[in-house]
Parts: structure tokens; C-alpha cells; sequence
């Protein structure tokens, strides 16, 4: 599609836009383009809404577009256009269905928030309904030669209702909480969705009340999930929660919190969830405590320059509480910016990423971070870390860049320097040999790089993508202890 189509597309859709009634859905994680689309519109005063937890409410982006008006072209470029033809076909009222193939030849460990195959084949077929209170996604999936060992699986799947302003729902959907492109030390789509049961803001508007308005428009996410029985406390359970505020014109904060407790042999009544909540853990109740807990801040300030945008973010995450903020901290850094060259658009950005406990400004506190003395499994789900993909006690710098064509191709480039594992240990143990743990078994330093490319093929959509590592990297339990160099991977999608 020729920008002038992507143009034409924006003013036929802008006007049918009004304010979203439909009962759900949401733009997913993983999709580079939407995320340059919506944070560069919000850096610019066009999306005046949270941009930093996925998904994200089409109600907030529709609602946040009218509240802002139309723009000339030259202000929004491809992002408005692209976004408002996205919402034709992701958020209509009725059915629609989607079916996907992917392969790969290995898994790639490090992923970002465009994430790659997660498994050596899959065949996906998605049904999703849409109306005026009720969503539905039904997703089966079958995986050949998986990681995890879980050939059957519904990820994508859920259920989802609308009372006044709040969604509630269930299933098992990527989130990705936080600024950074490579990284989210909380919450990222590194790991398979886990089923859970949620609530979150249709429209994350600012409030009415004179009183409160100073806070902005604000969204709140709250999840309970499960993991896996292969762990050394089968199905411990976790809740989640994210608030996000947005208190001044480019500047975004936002507050997150993972708590882990129960599953078999420990403690789940109502007085274990209370000291959850208030914090009472850290040894205060000996072999009562309720659990591990994770707890993070971070802040995204971006602004205009000229006809683009540029945006300063940070990210905080602690693995402990001391004085009721979070201790044994790991740490994110970054910046990102646009630009307009080639008959396109890019998206650029450079992230460090630090997750050796208090290494960055402190003593450094190894086999700490993702890890847990009761939870012995860890901060991960089915093999692979819920936050870095890089894992604990890592330390990273990442220049990646994404070049949107104007007919709709991509092409996105990264380069990673990493050193794993810093002190050489690892206290993750091995509960079930057939899931393979994306956990690094020494201390090393690899050199990452990655392509890919995402073109129309076939009536639907072909994404491509290769990495390479400048040398192999032994894990805790892989298939020869080894991961490979090379990641080449490819999937295609259809909608119907």
C-alpha cells in the first residue's frame, strides 16, 4: 500500500471513527510498527494516552485520536494512517479469523518486543468475535519440536466483557509493561502468555474530577495467573498490577508490581494473599511467607523535534523492598527517536540493560534477580525468564533501528553486546529435562546481531528473520548444553 493509499485509508476511516462502543479488543504486543505509530503520535500531542503497556485499548487510541483532532499529514505521516487501517481490520464488529505458520531452526533466546517463532514449527488458527459487550478469541495452536514440550496450546485465546469503562477478561495474551524496545524488566512478551483473569480501563482519559485531573489519563491493569506444574512448587500462582499515569504532556510514569505465591504445599487462604499485598515477606514470616515479589517504576519523557520525535526513558526494577520502595535494584536506560528518509519512516533506538542486582549503583548481588530462595524455578514460565530475555545478572547495549516502507514493507536491524551470567553461577534447577531453560549456565559475552524483513506474499503477510551469535552459549539443561549461533526463523500470516 502506497502512502497515498495509507492517506486515503486515514481520512475515509478518521471519519467513521466516534467513540468505540465494541467490547474489546485491544492492539497486541509485538507489532513495531503499531508501537512506532502510537508513541510517536503520543510524543507529539496527537495521542494524548499511556503508550507503555501492551496491549493497548482501541478505545483509548480512538477516543485519544478525536480528543486531539485531525492533523495534517505532514504532522502524522504514515502513523495515524496506519493506525486507523489497523482498527478497520482488528477492531470491526463481527468475525474475523487469521491463521498462521511459523518455523525456525532454533528458538532464539534473546528476543525483543517483536519477538520471533517460538517453536521449531506451529500452525495457529485464530477465531475472534466481536459485539457490543462481549469479545471472544479462540487461538489452537499445534508446535513441532517445542522448547516447553507443549505441542497443544490456546495462546491468544480469551474472553472478554465491558461494564461502564473497565474490561474484564480471561485468557492467556502477550504484555509487554514498560518503555524499552529491547527489554521489560517486569513484563515481556519474552515468555509464552500465561492464562489469566484481568481488569484494565477501556479509555485510559484522564478523570473528570477537578480534584484528580492533575493526574491525566491514566490506565490500571490488574491480573491473577497460574504458571506450569513443571516447577519445583507446581502451579504457583501470580498476580500482577500496572498503573500508568500520565501527568504531563510527554511525560509517562508508570508503577508495577509481580507477586508470586501459593501452589502446591504453600499456603493461598485470604491472610497469605493480605501479607502479599502489604508487603509483609522478606523473612518476616519465616516458612509462612507469602512469596517472591518484583516490583518496578519507570518514566518515558518524549517530545517533538520538528516533524519527529525523540523520547528519554528509564526503568527501575527491585527483586526486594527496603523502606517500602524496591531494593536490590536491576536497571534499564534508553532513548529512541524518528526520522523521515527514503520514501519512509524509521524508528531508532539505544538501550543498556543491567539486571546483576545493585550493579549499577551499589555492591553487585548475583543470583538474585529472577530468582527466589522458596521459588526455586524463578521468575519464569515455561523455561524462559518473564522480564530480560538476557536473564538475570546480565548486563547489555542494544542499537536497533526500523525502517517502515511507504507501501507497508519493514525492515528492522539490531545489535546487541551482552555479558551473561556475571559471576559465573546459576542456582536454577532442573525439574523436567523436557523443558529446555533459556537460563545461562556461565559467565559470557556474545555479540548479537539481527535482521529481519516483513513484506505482503501470497494474499497475507511474510515476516523473515535470521540472528547470529559470535559464539554458542552454554545453557543450564539445553540439548548439549549449548545454544546455537545461528537463529533463521519465518512465519506467514492470512486473514480472512
Amino acid at each position: 500500500m502506497t502512502l497515498k493509499h495509507w492517506a486515503l485509508v486515514g481520512g475515509a476511516v478518521a471519519c467513521l471513527i466516534g467513540n468505540v462502543s465494541t467490547a474489546a479488543p485491544w492492539l497486541e504486543s509485538g507489532d513495531a510498527r503499531a508501537r512506532f505509530a502510537v508513541q510517536k503520535l503520543a510524543d507529539r500531542g496527537q495521542l494524548p494516552r499511556p503508550v507503555t503497556s501492551w496491549p493497548i485499548m482501541w478505545g483509548s487510541i480512538s477516543n485519544g485520536l478525536n480528543e486531539a483532532g485531525m492533523q495534517p499529514a505532514s504532522e502524522t505521516g504514515l502513523a495515524r494512517s496506519y493506525l486507523e487501517f489497523e482498527r478497520v481490520q482488528q477492531a470491526k464488529p463481527g468475525f474475523r479469523a487469521e491463521f498462521e505458520v511459523s518455523g525456525t531452526n532454533e528458538v532464539a533466546m534473546v528476543q525483543g518486543f517483536e519477538r520471533g517463532p517460538m517453536a521449531e514449527a506451529e500452525a495457529k488458527l485464530t477465531l475472534q468475535w466481536q459485539g457490543q459487550n462481549w469479545a471472544f478469541g479462540v487461538s489452537p495452536a499445534y508446535a513441532h519440536n517445542p522448547d516447553d514440550n507443549d505441542k497443544a496450546r490456546l495462546d491468544g485465546s480469551y474472553l472478554a466483557a465491558t461494564a461502564g469503562n473497565w474490561v474484564f477478561g480471561a485468557g492467556a495474551i502477550d504484555r509487554w509493561w514498560g518503555p524499552g524496545w529491547q527489554s521489560s524488566l517486569i513484563l515481556s512478551s519474552n515468555a509464552r502468555p500465561m492464562p489469566s483473569v484481568w481488569l484494565n480501563r477501556k479509555d485510559a482519559s484522564a478523570p473528570e474530577s477537578k480534584w484528580l485531573s492533575w493526574i491525566g489519563p491514566w490506565q490500571l491493569t490488574l491480573l491473577a495467573g497460574q504458571y506450569e506444574h513443571e516447577r519445583t512448587i507446581p502451579e504457583a500462582k501470580l498476580i500482577g498490577m500496572r498503573l500508568n499515569l500520565r501527568p504531563l504532556d510527554g511525560l509517562e510514569l508508570g508503577f508495577s508490581r509481580a507477586i508470586m505465591l501459593g501452589g502446591q504445599g504453600r499456603p493461598e487462604n485470604g491472610s497469605t494473599l493480605w501479607n502479599a499485598l502489604i508487603g509483609r515477606d522478606n523473612g518476616q514470616l519465616e516458612e509462612d511467607d507469602p512469596g517472591n515479589q518484583l516490583a518496578s517504576i519507570d518514566a518515558r519523557y518524549g517530545f517533538a523535534i520538528g516533524k519527529q520525535s525523540m523520547g528519554l526513558y528509564a526503568q527501575m526494577m527491585g527483586e526486594d523492598e527496603a523502606g517500602a520502595f524496591p531494593a536490590r535494584k536491576s536497571w534499564l536506560l534508553g532513548t529512541d527517536w524518528t526520522s523521515q528518509l527514503f520514501s519512509g519512516e524509521q524508528q531508532w533506538f539505544v538501550e543498556y540493560a543491567n539486571t546483576l542486582a545493585d550493579d549499577f549503583l551499589g555492591d553487585a548481588m548475583p543470583n538474585i534477580t529472577y530468582d527466589h530462595s522458596r521459588y526455586h524455578s524463578g521468575y519464569r514460565y515455561y523455561g524462559r525468564t518473564m522480564g530480560a530475555s538476557f536473564s538475570g545478572d546480565a548486563e547489555a547495549i542494544t542499537l536497533g533501528g526500523f525502517h517502515f516502507f511507504d507501501d507497508g514493507r519493514n525492515l528492522t536491524a539490531s545489535v546487541s553486546v551482552v555479558e551473561f551470567n556475571k559471576d559465573g553461577a546459576s542456582r536454577t534447577p532442573v525439574v523436567d529435562e523436557r523443558i529446555k531453560l533459556m537460563v545461562p549456565a556461565e559467565n559470557a559475552e556474545q555479540v548479537i546481531a539481527k535482521i529481519g524483513y516483513g513484506t505482503q506474499a501470497l494474499s497475507g503477510w511474510l515476516d523473515v528473520s535470521a540472528q547470529y551469535a559470535d559464539k554458542k552459549l552454554e545453557l543450564v539443561n539445553a540439548a548439549e548444553n549449548q545454544s546455537g549461533q545461528w537463529s533463521v526463523g519465518a512465519s506467514w500470516r492470512y486473514r480472512f
